[in-house]
């Protein structure tokens, strides 16, 4: 299968990347501003701000199958870009969803959690969503432009964390970052989430396509956990001292944009349709931990040089 993978250069993105070549499909890449000279497959920077750039960059990939991971993704510059934020993360979809849907192949969107606005938790893809910020209104609607154009498309609610090209993209990063440096760190009591690791994210995308699935799926650890906790265990996991962690509600942080406080979801109908559930974030912190003594996080920064 040659797989197009936008957004190739991202958290999500660069580790689909790997566990796709590590399962002998040959990838395409699509990246922003940030190229990827030293990768072990084609990749191509392209803007998709511009109204040709999709349908050029899908000349030039000529895909089997699509996972679409590009967007704008830091909720703050969502409120502050709005405009960027609807043409990247509601437009984009749609326009990629109609050449797929026309080309006959197999189309998975990257979406997200934080489409619900977090008032109850434990959600399932039967609920309503209610979008609380700029950053979930507009991925809403690239949900939703998905569906018109090609129902057959895979819709993948997310979160997940990982290593990235960066060192600084999620938030177990941030936590290892700190926590390594000895320094304390705020964890938020009050905000609840079922986080998978990247690469276990990844290989659910793949199975999912190689399935056939169609529709909106949850792709998201059956075990949910606040923030706070999910540092506290990441502490544990590297032996570094989880009291460095210290307890905070996510209501005192200087944040632009709202942040919902339940993003519990379920996972029972992806359970259901791959016939095993989803890992939990335990083995994905197991796993995190296990790449970073393996050397995983420098291999892949090979990947900008």
């Amino acid at each position: 299968m040659r797989l197009l993978i936008t957004g190739a250069s991202g958290l999500l993105g660069v580790n689909l990347a790997w566990e796709a070549m590590q399962a002998g499909h040959a990838v395409v890449g699509v990246t922003g501003q940030r190229g990827l000279p030293g990768a072990p497959f084609p990749a191509f920077r392209a803007d998709l701000t511009s109204p040709a750039a999709v349908e050029n960059m899908w000349a030039q990939a000529r895909p089997d199958a699509v996972v679409h991971a590009a967007a704008l993704a830091h909720v703050d510059a969502c409120e502050q870009h709005p405009d960027l934020a609807h043409r990247l993360n509601a437009e984009v979809p749609g326009e990629i969803a109609a050449l797929a849907a026309a080309a006959g192949i197999p189309l998975v969107h990257v979406s997200t959690d934080a489409v619900f606005d977090g008032a109850r938790g434990n959600y399932t893809e039967d609920d309503a969503p209610n979008p609380l910020s700029t950053y979930a209104r507009t991925k809403l609607a690239g949900e939703q432009a998905v569906a018109a154009k090609y129902p057959q498309a895979i819709i993948a609610r997310v979160n997940f964390f990982g290593w990235s090209l960066s060192g600084q993209r999620s938030l177990a990063e941030w936590f290892v970052n700190n926590l390594s440096a000895g320094q304390p760190v705020n964890g938020f009591t009050d905000v609840f989430f079922c986080p998978l690791l990247a690469n276990h994210l990844a290989r659910l995308l793949l199975e999912s396509l190689e399935r056939g699935l169609s529709g909106l799926y949850h792709f998201t650890s059956p075990a949910c956990l606040s923030k706070y906790a999910f540092g506290v265990a990441l502490a544990r996991q590297f032996g570094y001292p989880h009291t460095l962690i210290r307890p905070a509600s996510v209501e005192d942080a200087s944040l632009t944009a709202r942040r919902a406080h339940n993003l519990t979801l379920r996972s029972d109908k992806l359970a259901k349709a791959l016939r095993h559930p989803p890992p939990t974030w335990e083995t994905g912190i197991a796993d995190f931990h296990r790449l970073h003594r393996q050397g995983y996080p420098q291999h892949i920064r090979r990947w900008l040089r």
